[in-house]
């Protein structure tokens, strides 16, 4: 059954439903990998819409499933579409999309968190990074359990240029739990506001374009699920390097409801703690009593090149951690407690 829509002229030949599919192979949504299966082609086809003119491009889809949104991208006609599925019961039923596109869907068996994409396309589709973004996307209804850790990892190949950016300003369009979505796209001020917000941002121009009900998916789950599309930025808006930026956001953000000069003191060790705070808010000119939801990118830009420049003149500051010295003082009071029991039994 082709997908609904007019995306290209280009279409596949009749093929069973999604439904049939499922039911063919007898495949379940596993719940321990947070699988949710969409199978009204309208919404696959408004997903691939949504991503751009995908004509002759080359797209990579992370966690096809049952390939509802794989059969709405090879109408779109692609150039080529590569699949990665870590489950091999869906390969069957990816197996019959490429037999019914011959030459236009490449299937690995692999992990999204750990596959090579930068060797997967050829080196001709390389664009400058101040160019347009290149032919090259990636589109995906991500489980939820690999959601968040995975586009922490493709922001950090962003900000260094490398894995699916190897070829530029790579566009992606993916699904998360609606919650998320919001966190993504949310504004300086706003209740969502988070350290995804400061992540995605500093790197990309953010948009969650639209959102999907949970009904529409198999097993429903508990939450709508919000589509966004992220656009890497030609200059990142924090020139620093992606962990000393994250290491500063994620301290931020860990007393979200205190003053931001809570979690900005963790920074430091505690010997150093007030002192160091003080130095770091007043050289990036931030106010002490501004919450974690209120500080714009421009206030994390100064805080982070202010941190970056006492990091430069104490080298061991940036590897200091603060749960660390938390964990060396408790296991200081245990010994201490253990040598004063011992003494009293003595």
């Amino acid at each position: 059954m082709a997908a609904s829509g007019k995306l290209s002229t280009c279409r596949l030949p009749p093929l069973p439903t999604i439904r049939e599919i499922i039911k063919l192979l007898r495949l379940q949504a596993a719940k321990q990998l947070s699988q949710n299966f969409l199978l009204d082609l309208r919404l696959t086809d408004k997903i691939v819409r949504k991503a751009g003119n995908l004509t002759n491009a080359y797209v990579y889809e992370v966690g096809p499933g049952p390939g509802g949104i794989t059969r709405s991208i090879l109408n779109a006609d692609v150039a080529e579409l590569l699949v990665v599925e870590k489950d091999t019961r869906f390969i069957p039923g990816l197996q019959m999309l490429s037999d019914a596109a011959p030459g236009k869907l490449r299937i690995v068996h692999g992990d999204v968190l750990t596959f090579k994409v930068e060797k997967a396309f050829s080196e001709s589709l390389k664009r400058p990074w101040e160019d347009d973004p290149p032919n090259v996307h990636i589109i995906g209804n991500l489980p939820f359990s690999v959601s968040t850790p995975l586009i922490i990892k493709w922001l950090e190949n962003i900000s260094c240029r490398d894995g699916p950016f190897v070829y530029g300003r790579t566009q992606m369009t993916l699904t998360f739990q609606k919650e998320v979505a919001e966190r993504l796209a949310a504004n300086t001020g706003s209740k969502q506001r988070s350290r995804l917000s400061v992540m995605a941002q500093y790197l990309c121009n953010v948009r969650h374009i639209f959102t999907i009900p949970g009904q529409a998916f198999v097993p429903k789950p508990e939450v709508d699920v919000g589509v966004v599309h992220f656009t890497p930025l030609i200059q990142p808006k924090i020139e620093q390097p992606f962990k000393l930026v994250e290491k500063v956001v994620q301290n931020v953000f860990q007393f979200r409801r205190k003053y931001c000069h809570r979690g900005l003191r963790m920074l430091f060790p505690e010997a150093q703690r007030l002192e160091s705070t003080g130095r770091l808010l007043e050289l990036a000119d931030i106010d002490p009593t501004l919450r974690p939801r209120q500080l714009s990118i421009s206030h994390f830009k100064s805080l982070c090149d202010v941190y970056r420049k006492m990091c430069d003149e104490d080298p061991q500051l940036f590897a200091y951690n603060f749960r660390e010295e938390l964990k060396r003082r408790k296991s200081k009071n245990e010994e201490k407690e253990e040598d004063d029991a011992e003494n009293y039994r003595l």
